[in-house]
């Protein structure tokens, strides 16, 4: 079988690091084509869907150390399967820590998400929420093959919220730059979903300008414009308010 594996580059295209999936095991939960990394706002960590339905966290100095120690390859260790829940504890929410999350159906897409308090979630009853995201919170949103999103608390590994309006496959996922945790869904059901997750995912709109699968999407710098792709080989703007 092939081997699997992501391979890092400096900004001048040298290479500094592969990291590599583990053999497949008999429940296919990982081993097969990897189809998405995704970096968090801060640096702080790194992310890969391991070719099936698993994806794996890793905090990023960590990963360059191991590098330097050991070479360029990182070969993913099968003890490291195991979610510690030792980070649970909240004297341990900070420190980062290796996950291995199980999303449960095959991962098309990932995205980072940062919180700002300031951001107050567009919801009145802000006395409802189930979650209040502060400065430190950084979340991971995994687009699946069944249409459903899954949001994930890096630091501790636990799923917090399952947002569940897609028919099909979520292509692509991004959250607005400016910490609002307002997160944009792009699906092979032809629409845009717009999600606020500070109101516990609610969801604020459904874009459908596209007249065929949507693969792709990105915000303006200043979170007030979403652009997307799709198959029909248009561009589709859309004023986010």
């Amino acid at each position: 079988t092939a081997e699997l594996k992501v391979s890092v580059y400096s900004v001048r295209s040298r290479t500094i690091g592969e990291l590599l999936a583990p053999a497949a095991p008999f429940d296919k939960k990982c081993g097969r084509e990897n189809w998405t990394v995704a970096f968090a706002p801060d640096g702080s960590y790194f992310a890969w869907s391991q070719g099936h339905r698993t994806v794996k966290l890793v905090p990023w100095s960590q990963c360059l150390k191991n590098f330097l120690l050991h070479g360029t390859k990182n070969i993913t260790n099968s003890s490291s399967l195991r979610l510690s829940r030792q980070n649970s504890d909240g004297g341990q929410k900070n420190k980062p820590r290796e996950h291995i999350i199980d999303c449960g159906d095959i991962v098309w897409s990932l995205a980072f998400g940062s919180s700002v308090p300031e951001k107050q979630s567009r919801c009145v009853n802000i006395e409802w929420h189930r979650f209040r995201f502060g400065q430190d919170q950084l979340l991971l949103a995994t687009g699946l093959n069944n249409g459903r999103i899954k949001i994930w608390d890096v630091y501790t590994g636990k799923l917090l919220l399952n947002l569940v309006d897609h028919t099909e496959v979520v292509r692509d996922l991004t959250f607005a730059p400016d910490g609002s945790l307002i997160l944009v869904s792009a699906s092979r059901d032809k629409t845009l979903r717009v999600w606020d997750l500070k109101d516990d995912g609610n969801m604020m709109k459904v874009l459908r300008g596209h007249q065929n699968w949507v693969y792709s999407c990105a915000f303006s710098p200043d979170s007030s414009m979403l652009c997307s792709v799709g198959a029909s080989k248009a561009v589709v703007a859309a004023i986010l308010v």
